[in-house]
């Protein structure tokens, strides 16, 4: 007879969850953007990642979840704590071109709740022919949509943002929502333009 395995142990840190999920909650995050233009579609990506400052990390596009009690930090402090090659998760919205003069927009929006007990959302929009206010409210009213839906505000979901803005705002659950946008028109001479707009989590 064969020993018997142990069933391996699974520590609980003092959230009250496994200690490795702790340790995978984002601590902070920072939001930058960028634009690339190249002949080469996957080499102006590489430039826009390089103008948002993040072009030395592995990036792993994560969803839209805002963790309990993440602070946010600029981007300038960010990016002491990203060595080249690190494994870095983000949320990221992406769109490229090669027509010239096309309009195109990356945007994410981020709504945060007063509570620092309870999460927020990210969102991430990526459109053609918006201006970068546009896209930016946009991914900026996604994110607080979905997050006054989580707390039970009554909205109007058929109302323009800015009166919903009105409501979150009045209503104290919702701390703060802003966005972050990157806009370019395409290429005169047909290279390819790529825009990009991040939230960079640091752990």
């Amino acid at each position: 007879m064969g020993k018997k395995n142990k069933e391996s142990k699974i520590e609980i840190g003092e959230s009250g969850f496994p200690r490795m999920s702790e340790m995978f909650v984002p601590k902070a995050i920072f939001f930058t953007n960028g634009v690339g233009v190249h002949k080469d579609r996957l080499s102006s990506f590489e430039l826009s990642l390089r103008n948002a400052g993040i072009e030395k990390a592995n990036l792993v596009t994560v969803s839209s979840i805002f963790p309990s009690r993440c602070r946010e930090i600029s981007r300038k402090e960010g990016q002491k704590y990203i060595m080249p090659g690190q494994i870095v998760h983000c949320v990221m919205a992406r769109q490229d071109t090669n027509e010239p003069n096309r309009l195109i927009a990356a945007s994410i929006g981020l709504a945060r709740p007063s509570d620092v007990e309870k999460y927020g959302y990210l969102s991430e929009h990526h459109s053609y022919g918006e201006t970068a206010k546009k896209a930016g409210e946009y991914a900026e009213d996604l994110a607080a949509t979905m997050l006054a839906t989580t707390l039970g505000i009554d909205f109007d979901p058929e109302t323009a943002w800015n009166e919903r803005d009105q409501t979150f705002k009045m209503a104290k659950d919702i701390l703060k929502t802003r966005n972050v946008v990157q806009s370019a028109e395409g290429n005169a001479k047909g290279h390819w333009s790529t825009v990009v707009a991040l939230g960079v989590f640091i752990f």
